[in-house]
């Protein structure tokens, strides 16, 4: 199976997994299981950094690139296709545009996006799957 980490899971994965569900834990770990981050969620981290909403212990944005790597997560970039396509997703109450297209990824790829927030499955209807 393919996994797509939303931005609060690949930190907690990081830094704090117990913060995890025992599910999404299992899914990380499991080594037949493609996990992967978006640098969407880099963006999101950086900019959230930059304007002192993220304070990130002993690190810095950069340094989250090869700890991905080193956990043996896949790092993805968002596709020229899923760029242009993006207007698709259907309007929802989740306003977060890095949400929102990690959403769209996951959707696009037909991944599963691993991910605590209550407000995405409300793109279930466009094909979303999540888990946690």
């Amino acid at each position: 199976m393919s996994y797509l980490l939303d931005t609060h899971a690949f930190l907690w994965a990081v830094f704090s997994p117990v913060k995890l569900s025992r599910r999404a834990r299992a899914v990380i770990v499991e080594k037949s299981n493609t996990v992967a981050v978006s640098s969407i969620s880099f963006w999101e981290i950086s900019l959230k950094y930059s304007l002192g909403k993220l304070v990130l212990e002993n690190t810095s944005p950069e340094q989250l690139v090869p700890a991905a790597r080193e956990m043996g997560l896949e790092i993805v970039d968002p596709s020229a296709e899923e760029s242009a396509s993006f207007h698709r997703l259907p309007r929802a109450a989740h306003r977060d545009p890095f949400d929102r297209m990690l959403a769209w990824q996951a959707i696009g790829r037909e991944w599963i996006l691993i991910t605590k927030d209550g407000a995405l499955p409300a793109y279930r209807d466009a094909g979303l799957k999540t888990l946690w």
